[in-house]
């Protein structure tokens, strides 16, 4: 269940125009966020790639609960995706001290994969949902 809401959170994290849109207050809480924002997108993304990593690892539960196993798996994934993301440009300044032309290349990935955030958020926040309520219907 921790897990579902840490991933609704991600999600608001991702998507300020859509939360905006519905509470107009909520802008002075995300602009508090904004500064640590790469860092939580960091943080989130290990989490995500781990979340993959022990999922694959523990494939024997599939036979037992395998919506539950799905339901792990595809929120995992998109962990990781969001918290890259959103981690992209602590990522990126990284990376980028070793490499010249790095900086250039990694704007164009950037550029092609800002316009999926806003899906990734809102599938998220779906996954959360789903998350919370499958751990009350399928726990292990």
């Amino acid at each position: 269940m921790i897990y579902g809401i840490s991933l609704i959170l991600l999600s608001i994290i991702a998507v300020p125009s859509l939360i905006l849109s519905k509470k107009p207050n909520a802008k002075e809480l995300l602009d508090k966020v904004e500064p640590y924002q790469g860092w939580i997108g960091v943080i989130f993304s290990i989490f995500g790639i781990w979340g993959i990593i022990s999922s694959m690892l523990s494939l024997n539960v599939l036979s037992n609960a395998p919506i539950w196993w799905i339901t792990l798996f595809i929120g995992s994934i998109v962990e990781a995706s969001l918290g890259f993301l959103l981690g992209f440009p602590i990522i990126n300044k990284m990376l980028a001290k070793n490499a010249s032309n790095y900086q250039k290349k990694s704007e164009e990935i950037r550029g092609k994969l800002v316009p999926l955030q806003g899906k990734l958020g809102i599938l998220g926040l779906i996954s959360g949902i789903w998350i919370i309520t499958a751990s009350f219907l399928f726990t292990v």
